[in-house]
């Protein structure tokens, strides 16, 4: 595969509600897409990180240098019979961090080398499904009466799981009006997204009485140990999410027991080949697993879906359809059927966006230089 033409896109899209959580308040997605030409086919892939460094230390300016003056020279000094998204992990090696740069060149690459191949993601990582069951996540809202017409909707809308976002102050309350109002048999979790410390147990304790599917990165994303200590005293499984960036790290969390249960990310991880090592081995150890989400449009929701539909993905994830961000997608709007969102069977990684609507929401376009 030989790159004859780089370009990162810069596009802002407003949410169709505002989305907070205990990191802040979103009110649009503003994110970067990596588009690659190459002489084999074009490759689309969106960025997991966020303008201001927030949920991780990576932000999108950063992201946007680090493509430019590290990872794409690297891909550049390759020989083109050697140019393939699967000896991208030991090409970026030296780059320290900066999974979700990494995942944005992983992506595009994948996208144009599948399409040469006539596969899709779905295939090539080894799905076993056609489609995956969808759950929605709910962000913090000012008082529980948005909060639960908020999750009458989703309910409505055939959403098969309820995710809540926590914080301190915002946490049993909520968690038990919505209980009461979805009833025994609907799947209900949180996420309080590093919210919280260890001296916090006692009162986490208290959402053991609402049956939970799992409580979500409680802890600082460094403390693992503190997450260990936690599950010992909790009911509820604990689930991590921002502490596992690789599958050694996963491997690590399962043996000292920090949770019985990870939420895959493939930004945060650094691609879809490293999100497919995290499966193996929490398959290997029995743990389940689920697909989050970065908020993503509709290219990147098209990824998500693919990893989503391996074996071990046995909860349903936060790929959502578009309408619950976005009142315009950037592709072809993903459609709920009956709870369900079906898997990509085209060739490649991601969905191209619609030249018109790409058009529509672009904040600026830089062509990176290839010599």
């Amino acid at each position: 595969m030989r790159i004859e033409r780089a370009e990162i896109v810069r596009v802002r899209l407003p949410l169709v509600v505002p989305f907070r959580t205990s990191f802040g308040t979103d009110t649009s997605r503003e994110t970067i897409l990596l588009r690659l030409v190459t002489d084999v086919g074009e490759g689309w892939a969106e960025c997991g990180s966020e303008p201001d460094p927030l949920y991780s230390e990576e932000y999108l300016d950063d992201d946007a240098w680090v493509v430019e003056h590290e990872l794409l020279p690297r891909l550049l000094r390759l020989p083109p019979e050697r140019l393939t998204a699967s000896v991208l992990a030991e090409v970026f090696r030296p780059v320290k961090k900066h999974p979700m740069a990494k995942h944005l060149v992983e992506t595009a690459v994948l996208d144009a080398e599948l399409q040469a191949s006539g596969m899709s993601l779905g295939v090539y990582l080894g799905a076993v499904h056609d489609r995956v069951p969808c759950g929605v996540s709910v962000g913090i809202t000012d008082d529980l009466p948005t909060l639960l017409a908020q999750v009458e909707g989703y309910l409505a809308d055939g959403y098969r799981r309820i995710k809540l976002k926590i914080e301190p102050g915002w946490d049993v309350e909520p968690v038990r009006a919505v209980r009461r109002l979805i009833g025994p048999d609907v799947p209900l979790q949180v996420d309080a997204n590093t919210a919280y410390t260890l001296a916090d147990a006692r009162h986490l304790a208290r959402l053991d009485e609402f049956d939970l599917l799992l409580i979500e990165q409680p802890l600082a994303e460094d403390d693992v140990r503190g997450h260990a200590e936690l599950a010992r005293r909790l009911r509820t499984p604990v689930c991590l999410d921002e502490s596992i960036t690789s599958a050694r790290d996963a491997a690590t969390a399962i043996a000292l027991g920090a949770c019985s249960i990870i939420n895959v990310k493939p930004a945060r991880v650094g691609g879809y080949l490293e999100a497919r090592r995290i499966h193996d081995v929490a398959r290997a150890h029995g743990v389940p697993v689920w697909c989050g989400g970065m908020l993503e449009t509709g290219i990147g929701r098209a990824a998500n879906l693919a990893l989503a539909a391996l074996p071990g993905f046995t909860l349903p994830g936060d790929t959502s359809a578009s309408s619950r961000y976005y009142a315009e997608d950037l592709t072809a709007p993903w459609v709920l059927d009956d709870g369900h969102l079906s898997v990509p069977v085209q060739p490649g990684a991601s969905l191209a966006p619609i030249p018109a609507i790409l058009a529509k929401y672009t904040l600026s376009t830089t062509e990176l230089p290839l010599s």
